[in-house]
């Protein structure tokens, strides 16, 4: 049996009330389906700034009108104080992924990251402790990391951040810690290393490298690579991610206000991702050419290297990757290609 389906009868054994913030989007909508799918009760809020209606309608027909009846669904803003705590009422688990992502964004517009990243985490910290929630599990990011050099990335071991968007994630983690010390709450946080998977925006100038380049690819158009191509991240699947908040969310014994890394623990370079999706891609299309990358300069406040240790999320949350990178990229190139509105689905 594995991890996956370990959890999966632990929680249809003793069925909770969760909180989904950031419900419509990418992450967020993975962990309501999952959640729906495994007999939970669910209240999703988003104020659709970055999340999309499409996303839940996605989740709404995959599931079912049956468990689709254990949604509740709340259009609202995470800096709503008020809000945040009618939505928090009466829920066992918290999970946090709420935010507004992206280096780019956060450079152009610092003021509103904090607002939404910070100010928004701290009021969910704050009404889940007021009315008891069990424990929230909140979104971190591996750009916590910053310009420390070493590899792996450790949970010990941190850097200067080299973004806005950064220093919000760091400020997520001093806040939990604060609200533990404090006042008791129960928050574990989640760094994630470069998720990728359906329901992932190819559009618009912070769409996430994957889904862009594979749009730029099937249209024939050059990719734009920052730097030599050496640049290497750990690029994660979706399904890794929900299997770590739900970890997160129901281990017993866990350090307090721990943070782990959640990824699958391999490193791949720009250059590596490039020729890896031009194969899969022509696998699907046997006819499209791609042309070469066009390298440009190194982009501010990206990190050079980033790959994740993972043993202790392996030892303390008995998480374990359920998917790696090409596993993940042959799974979702089919979602990816059906939307993208210049190709047929296929």
């Amino acid at each position: 049996m594995t991890i996956l389906q370990q959890l999966e009868d632990q929680l249809r054994a003793q069925p909770s009330a969760w909180l989904v913030t950031g419900a419509a989007g990418f992450i967020g909508s993975h962990l309501v389906e999952t959640l729906l799918r495994w007999g939970q009760r669910v209240r999703g809020l988003d104020n659709f700034a970055t999340g999309k209606r499409a996303n839940l309608e996605d989740v709404q027909k995959k599931v079912g009108a049956e468990k689709w009846r254990q949604f509740e669904f709340v259009e609202g803003d995470i800096r709503d104080a008020e809000l945040c705590s009618q939505v928090c009422a009466g829920v066992d688990y918290v999970l946090h992924q709420a935010a507004l992502g992206s280096v780019p964004r956060s450079l152009a517009d610092p003021l509103q990251s904090h607002s939404v990243n910070v100010t928004g985490t701290l009021n969910i910290f704050h009404v889940a402790h007021a009315v008891g929630v069990r424990r929230v599990v909140y979104a971190s990011s591996s750009s916590v990391y910053g310009d420390h050099p070493d590899l792996p990335k450790v949970e010990n071991k941190t850097g200067q951040p080299l973004s806005p968007y950064a220093a919000t994630k760091w400020m997520n983690e001093i806040y939990a810690g604060v609200m533990h010390r404090c006042y008791g709450l129960s928050a574990i946080g989640l760094r994630y290393f470069n998720v990728f998977g359906p329901r992932q925006d190819p559009d618009g100038p912070y769409a996430a490298v994957i889904p862009r380049w594979i749009a730029k690819l099937v249209r024939g158009e050059s990719i734009e690579i920052y730097g030599d191509g050496l640049t290497s991240r750990d690029f994660c699947p979706v399904i890794n991610v929900v299997l770590a908040n739900l970890l997160a969310a129901t281990v017993r014994t866990c350090p307090a206000n721990a943070v782990y890394n959640v990824a699958v623990g391999q490193r791949t370079t720009l250059n590596e991702l490039y020729n890896l999706l031009c194969s899969q891609l022509r696998q699907f299309k046997p006819e499209l050419n791609f042309p070469p990358p066009q390298y440009q300069d190194f982009r501010a406040g990206d990190v050079r290297h980033s790959l994740a240790d993972i043993s202790l999320a392996r030892q303390d949350l008995g998480y374990e990757p359920v998917e790696d990178v090409a596993t993940g990229l042959t799974k979702a190139m089919d979602w990816y290609l059906a939307h993208l509105d210049f190709i047929p689905s296929c």
